[in-house]
């Protein structure tokens, strides 16, 4: 029974007619009994306040236990003031305050009569109030020089008293002025009161105390106590305050501290140096280290390695969320207060001569007070719910970086790059949309609660059915959400696999245009976009069928309960039905967001799920390596017994077995062995890399590692160089000269400070090369790792390296270096033969040719290649002089290739000065200013049909809006205002034309969807596929200088606002206004004044809306610019994830990734304060117009308006502030997400390379038949500003014959054949083929008619026979054909797939000469005239590259064939040599006549090769009695 009167209570304190009171008593669909006395608050409270007092009074004895036990502790810290914070100042007085209140009114008591029966238990109450608050004042006193934080106790005792204050105030007010006719002291002390309250209130959702203390310490410090001294220590770097950090208790309100960023941002955009820091609980590193505690107390609690990510993410966001729910909670509270009042306000209206003005004017102030609460909690809610998204956002993605520098081999290539991408982007995203949404689970139970209760109170057991009719609206959410959560999947299984796919395109684009394969490649992704495509539709127009239940289900549960009411016979007054309507209007935002929430949580789980499987995958083994300190033993690497596989479940034949390796400190150990044999994870064994199945290793001392495949990032040289090392000038200038770098750097305009483009893209292969030589170097490390490193260099600078490196300023180190050049071997004082994952052979050169095992082999292919070199120059002198020591070639050192780097930008039409930019080829990101330009608006709104759908869904959502107008004006028309009439019409009548109205409304609800999602989904495909053809059609200068992660973010996060946000967002914008439109036209046709006030605040609105454009949209841009650089540095440490970890710089990278977090957190979180502030100064205007319009109401004279069409519009007015915020808050919001049409149009405007093919020019089938290639005064440029980078380039290379082109790094070799494909255009003179003019034919007629073997060899991902012949041109015989001939048939065979054996991406599971025999494979197949071969054997080993030279002259021998080569054995047999210098051409002729000239660079070239044999024999010599 007490529920049941404190029910009543509730029902009683909003009637204030005691006739109505008794009468809804006395009907037959009511007994509960009423209440004529408030004190059933001092029955509830008194033992919830004797609790609190006895905490109280345990936490003061225990304070006082702790003070005399620390007595004897004398602090070393003096305080020499304090500094008191403005929310310690506020808790002081508002306590004060209380304490007075509490104690006039026992004073009071005392000498009145209490209003309670029971004066026991008002005294009691009373008292307990005024000790309570004497504690609180003595404890906010006591803690003032200790805490930063007010203490739990504290905090929720000013909870509870706060929402005793809002429950007792109203109450006490409703009964002085039922009894008494008045307010009295107690009630204005109860107002009093609850300002105090709402105050304390505030300060305890925060908790700082706001308390510094001046310490003098040899200068005056000054340093947040506890909690915070530790964050700022960890922050000091900080350069700018966080204003949100130090705002006081009003700016938290008002979000008044974002005021300077908005005078800034008017003046002039705003550059992300303009933005402050975040809160350090907003910071990157606190929120790892945060989420990092979460998962070590889940693994702890649960007992288990694997700790599940939802207890961690609950963990981590449970206090924020609780006080983020609070707010939500009091803010659905106080949004249903307007709709229980419309009853007594439609009554006043017709009795406003019995009640009084002043009656009426209360109402109002209840209204308005109500709207206030609403405002202040929704927006804090709001804004806080945004924060813990950021929050969120920046722990996931630090921990899924953390987890891709530790994943395993096996791992990493079952995720591809580009969905770890869709991980970082689209997932955490939709988490942090849950986040948001996770409020409305609080929210909707106290809404429907609520509702239920105001239906109840007006209609009785007519609520009952409009409850029903809810939970059944609800139901329905069941199986929609089932079947939107299983389409969410497959659309996000779908975007994987087309960013994977779009990822490996774009790494690989040169490969692609160069073989004439991208339209085939991008017709791929295409395919891959139709599947997820149909997925987006069918999951669309399933939400549109939603949005047609749910707009029409307010109207489903107004006539389910208006029948209901006439079947039971409750008299339906306008009162009770405009008060339903406004309940129902209410019911429909938890209605409305169920479905959303369920959507929500769909998606989340499902992106959650993702995450979680992904953090948990297989890392790298973590205790494979053991660390010896160096004084305990003289061997640096030790191997026993070692059993490794690549896959930890294959054990019948692992990678490497029987590995025995012991190492001794400073020796030099070369593996060498055929392709395939293991010599990579040999190196890979030593560091960790690879799965240990069995054995040991040790290490002794700190390890440097340099791969096979170059890595290089992107940034200037001198940071790829140091690598995090600090920078010595001394070490610096020794390391670069010994590494050969010294001449390329004079090359560049801004020497080692010239930017790297992304993947090295910029550079040659030589280069890269020795920048990672060099980073290895300048680490100074105990143990170099080397893989294959002289590869990728020329014999001159191949001899340097190892002269000046391993055995210069490396010969103290300890070595191990993989190798395919035997001329090496000599000075190694260990060699291991691999052969079959085992080592084979070990021992010096000496002992191994002893041997006569299979060691002789190699060495052998290498005599050979060696004596046809010399056998060259036998005609015309019996042997080549070897060069003296210290006598090098030198060549005119050019520009030529590193001439790239001075690209300034991608498209021709936008050139600089060359010195401007600093020696960057990659710029920052496009960035647009000001406003969104109309034509992008335009362009995305007449994408579809030249936009003549658009005017039919604004005229189907105006219809839909005036036809629920309609149905509310009808019902309030015809329903009589007091219980004792009778309506107009029969009640069937009535709900017939009710029912008919509004169906048709929400068929017009339907039509409107259905256009948006389909016009919205057609218009994101259409974008797609422009942006697609782009970049496809794109020059190579484009790719070279725009990084990959820029193109992913806009095929990802952009696109996916394009599938599916931005159609709903624009069209909201027109939504809106219309809405808002109608709700103005209601409230005008009750009180046309309202319409003179409306103007000047939607003027105010549309200034404040100006105020915040250019500020809120340079932020959203920032933001989704600053996405970037995390996405590229995460493709940057994934392809790097093995060398950062052998340089122990897993940390150093991590601290990179977030501070690029803080640099994307910054702007955003900038950006939805932003919104908030805009809000809530909305609200506040609105808050304005409908207090004007009640107050306005309650002026006019009795029979001036119709009571009915009043209350109408005070129904439709209770929302002007949620629909005038709308419609700023849609333009806004739709504005920044048209960023995203803003940025994919930018590459949709991509100035493209020549036509692939030309109709009326193309080639005879046949050609070319001769492969003549003739170059006619050729000059190329990289772009208009920069210089000739081949210059007046006149020869002929006649067809059928070999033809070498030589040179050093950077001479030209490598453009002269881009020249040749036309990825970089003539810019005077011509190339003729077989007498056509390559520039007068298309693009693919010529790559497809040539071929070419390049430099670095890429593969895809999909099978072996996919990668051989892509286009499916040739059949499995042909196919096989080709695999024997390029020393691959046996491998293939002996898999169980055969041909459909899997190649993962970037063919990580083949060595990289076996990647390199594929590329060879291809050409085979293809069979063209003319054969390009760019080092196309660098990285085999000598005996394969014999046989390959042998494939190569048996199968091309009728062809032309155009060699680049670093082994000059492989060009010796050239019919025709060219030599390139400086961009021009040096010598051109046969061998044997060049080496005729003593003179020549290629007589040179060929005595210094020659004489590297000789010279390393003495090279080892010297080696070892430099040791002994």
């Amino acid at each position: 029974m007490a529920l049941e009167n404190f029910y009543n209570l509730l029902s009683d304190a909003t009637n204030f007619d005691l006739a109505l009171t008794e009468e809804l008593r006395s009907m037959s669909w009511t007994t509960w009994q009423p209440l004529f006395s408030p004190c059933l608050l001092e029955h509830i409270i008194l033992p919830l306040e004797f609790g609190f007092l006895a905490i109280f009074l345990v936490q003061l004895l225990r304070k006082c236990m702790n003070q005399i036990t620390m007595q004897n502790k004398v602090s070393e810290v003096h305080p020499n003031a304090t500094k008191f914070g403005l929310a310690y100042k506020i808790s002081l007085i508002c306590t004060s305050i209380l304490l007075a209140i509490h104690a006039l009114m026992l004073s009071l008591m005392f000498n009145h009569e209490p209003q309670c029966n029971s004066k026991l238990e008002s005294y009691t109450s009373e008292i307990v109030q005024v000790l309570s608050w004497t504690i609180s004042l003595i404890a906010i006193f006591k803690m003032s020089k200790s805490n930063s934080h007010f203490p739990w106790v504290l905090r929720s005792w000013w909870i509870f008293t706060f929402l005793l204050s809002i429950i007792s105030t109203p109450i006490h007010v409703h009964f002085s002025i039922r009894n008494k006719g008045m307010i009295g002291i107690k009630e204005y002390a109860d107002f009093i009161g609850l300002i105090a309250s709402t105050c304390l209130f505030v300060i305890s959702t925060r908790g700082k105390t706001g308390i510094v203390i001046i310490i003098d310490t040899n200068g005056t410090i000054s340093e947040p106590l506890l909690g915070e001294k530790n964050e700022k220590k960890q922050h000091c770097e900080f350069s700018k305050e966080s204003p949100y950090g130090k705002a006081t208790l009003f700016q938290l309100i008002n979000f008044s501290w974002l005021n300077p960023l908005f005078a800034v941002g008017y003046r002039k955009p705003i550059q992300l140096d303009d933005i402050p820091d975040l809160d350090i609980k907003d910071s990157a590193e606190y929120l790892n280290c945060s989420f990092d505690e979460s998962l070590r107390q889940v693994k702890e609690k649960d007992g288990t390695s694997n700790p599940s990510i939802y207890k961690a993410i609950y963990l981590f966001a449970r206090k924020k969320a609780a006080i983020n729910a609070l707010f939500a909670i009091i803010c659905a509270s106080a949004s249903y207060v307007g709709p229980y009042l419309i009853t007594d306000f439609v009554n006043f209206l017709a009795e406003k001569d019995t009640r009084g003005v002043k009656s009426g004017y209360l109402l109002s102030l209840g209204f308005l007070c109500a709207k206030m609460v609403e405002t202040i909690t929704q927006r804090q809610w709001i804004f806080g719910a945004r924060q813990l998204g950021l929050r969120l956002r920046a722990a996931l993605i630090s921990h899924i970086y953390k987890k891709g520098l530790h994943l395993s081999s096996r791992s990493r290539q079952s995720h591809s790059g580009g969905e770890i991408m869709n991980y970082m982007s689209v997932d955490v995203q939709r988490i942090t949309d849950f986040v948001w949404y996770v409020n409305v689970i609080w929210m909707l139970p106290i809404q429907i609660s609520l509702a239920v209760i105001i239906l109840h109170t007006n209609l009785g057991l007519g609520s009952l059915a409009a409850l029903a009719a809810t939970l059944a609206v609800m139901a329905l959410n069941i199986p929609l959400t089932n079947i939107q959560k299983r389409y969410q999947t497959k659309i996000m299984d779908a975007k994987d696999n087309r960013m994977k796919a779009t990822s490996e395109v774009l790494r690989n684009m040169r490969t692609l245009k160069l073989q004439a394969w991208d339209s085939t490649f991008f017709q791929r992704i295409e395919a891959l976009r139709s599947v997820e495509y149909s997925w987006l539709m069918k999951s669309l127009r399933q939400a549109a069928f939603s949005a047609f239940i749910f707009w029409g289900s307010p109207t489903f549960i107004s006539v389910i309960t208006f029948w209901a009411c006439m079947f039971m016979g409750i008299e339906l007054t306008a009162g009770r039905v405009l008060s339903a309507f406004a309940t129902f209007r209410m019911l429909q935002d938890p209605i409305f967001s169920l479905p959303d929430l369920l959507n929500v949580i769909a998606q989340g789980k499902v992106s959650v799920d993702r995450i979680a499987s992904f953090l948990k995958k297989e890392e790298i083994q973590h205790d494979v390596i053991e660390y010896v300190a160096k004084e305990k033993t003289e061997f640096d690497v030790v191997i026993e017994k070692g059993r490794f596989s690549w896959d930890p479940e294959e054990t019948r034949s692992p990678t490497l077995d029987e590995i025995e390796l012991k190492v001794k400190r400073g020796m030099k150990v070369a593996i060498c062995g055929s392709v395939g044999s293991g010599k990579s994870s040999m190196l890979s064994g030593i560091l960790g890399e690879i799965f240990k199945q069995s054995g040991s290793v040790k290490i002794s001392g700190t390890k440097a590692y340099v791969p096979q495949s170059a890595w290089i990032l992107t940034g200037n040289i001198r940071d790829n160089i140091t690598f995090g090392k600090e920078f010595n000038d001394e070490k610096y200038e020794k390391t670069v000269e010994a590494c050969a770098l010294k001449k390329d750097f004079e090359l560049f305009s801004c020497g080692d400070m010239t930017e790297i483009g992304e993947r090295g893209i910029n550079m040659s292969g030589g280069q890269k090369q020795r920048i990672q030589i060099a980073r290895a170097v300048y680490q100074d490390a105990d143990i170099y790792l080397f893989d294959d490193p002289f590869s990728a260099v020329d014999a001159h600078t191949g001899t340097h390296l190892f002269k000046e490196c391993l055995l210069g300023i490396l010969k103290e180190k300890t070595i191990i270096f993989v190798t395919h050049q035997v001329e090496f071997l000599p000075a190694a004082d260990l060699i291991l033969v691999m052969q079959n994952g085992r080592i084979a052979q070990a021992g010096t050169f000496e002992e191994l040719l002893k041997q006569n095992i299979g060691f002789e082999v190699l060495v052998g292919a290498h005599s050979k290649a060696l004596e046809s070199v010399l056998m060259v120059g036998n005609p015309s002198r019996t042997n080549l002089n070897p060069i003296p020591e210290g006598e090098s070639i030198t060549y005119s050192n050019s520009s030529s290739e590193l001439l790239h780097t001075q690209l300034d930008t991608v498209q021709d039409n936008h050139p600089s000065d060359s010195k401007g930019n600093d020696g960057k080829l990659v710029q920052e990101e496009e960035r647009e200013t000001g406003s969104i330009s109309k034509e992008v608006y335009w362009s995305y709104l007449t994408t579809v049909k030249g936009g003549l759908l658009v005017p039919i869904i604004i005229l189907a959502q105006s219809s839909f809006q005036i036809l629920q107008i309609a149905s509310n004006y009808w019902m309030a028309w015809v329903c009589p205002t007091k219980a004792d009439a009778k309506p107009i019409f029969d009640m069937n009548f009535i709900l017939l034309i009710y029912m008919l109205l509004s169906v048709a409304g929400s068929l017009c609800v339907l039509l409107r969807a259905m256009l948006v999602l389909n016009v919205g989904l057609w218009t994101a495909q259409s974008f797609f596929t422009r942006m697609l053809h782009n970049v496809q059609r794109a020059p190579m200068s484009f790719f070279d200088s725009t990084p990959t992660g820029r193109i992913l973010n806009r095929a990802s996060t952009d696109q996916s606002v394009l599938d599916m946000e931005m159609a709903n967002k624009i069209g909201w914008c027109a939504f809106s206004v219309i809405q808002i439109l109608g709700t103005i036209a209601v409230m005008c046709q009750a009180a046309w004044q309202v319409f003179l006030i409306f103007i000047p605040v939607t003027g105010v609105c549309i200034w404040y809306q100006r105020y915040y454009n250019p500020t809120a949209r340079e932020l959203a841009r920032l933001a989704q610019i600053q996405i970037t650089p995390i996405l590229h540095h995460f493709s940057e440490s994934l392809a790097g994830a093995a060398s950062i970890r052998a340089f122990d710089q897993e940390g150093r990278f991590m601290r990179t990734n977030l501070v690029l977090l803080d640099g994307f957190s910054r702007p955003w979180f900038h950006n939805v304060s932003a919104m908030e502030w805009l809000s809530y100064r909305l609200n506040l205007l609105s808050n304005f117009v409908f207090a004007f319009s009640l107050v306005l109401l309650v002026s006019l004279p009795e029979g001036f308006i119709n009571p009915s069409i009043a209350g109408l519009a005070v129904t439709y007015g209770i929302n002007l502030n949620v629909l005038q915020a709308s419609v700023i808050w849609n333009i806004c919001n739709a504005e920044n997400k048209m960023i995203s049409v803003e940025r994919i149009l930018q590459y949709t405007n991509i100035a493209s390379e020549s036509p692939l093919v030309i109709e009326g020019s193309r080639p005879p089938r046949n050609w070319p038949e001769t492969g003549t290639i003739c170059f006619q005064n050729l000059q190329i440029r990289y772009a208009e500003h920069l210089p000739s980078v081949l210059k007046n380039i006149t020869c002929t290379f006649p067809g059928r014959k070999k033809i070498g082109v030589v040179g050093r790094t950077g001479s030209g070799k490598s453009t002269l054949i881009q020249a040749i494909f036309r990825v970089v255009e003539p810019r005077e003179g011509c190339i003729m083929i077989d007498n056509v003019d390559i520039c007068e034919i298309g693009l693919h007629d010529l790559r497809a008619r040539l071929s070419i073997i390049p430099q670095d060899p890429a593969l895809f991902e999909g099978t072996v026979r996919a990668n051989l012949d892509p286009l499916e041109q040739y059949s499995d015989i042909e196919v096989w054909e080709a695999l024997d001939k390029c020393q691959l048939g046996h491998l293939v065979r002996a898999k169980e797939e055969k041909l459909d054996s899997p190649v993962v991406e970037n063919g990580d599971n083949w060595s990289a000469g076996q990647r390199q025999l594929f590329c060879l494979g291809r050409a085979l197949l293809k069979k063209s005239s003319i054969l390009v071969l760019d080092e196309a054997t660098a990285s085999v080993d000598s005996a394969t590259d014999g046989v390959i030279q042998d494939i190569i002259c048996q199968e091309f021998k009728d062809r032309t064939v155009v060699t680049i080569a670093h082994r000059i054995h492989t060009v010796i047999d050239s019919d025709l040599v060219l030599v390139l210098s400086d961009g021009r051409i040096a010598e051109y002729d046969e061998p044997s006549k060049l080496l005729e000239r003593e003179d020549s660079f290629f007589y040179k070239l060929i005595k210094e090769y020659s004489s590297r044999s000789h010279s390393f024999n003495s090279l080892a010599t010297q080696h070892v009695q430099d040791r002994e």
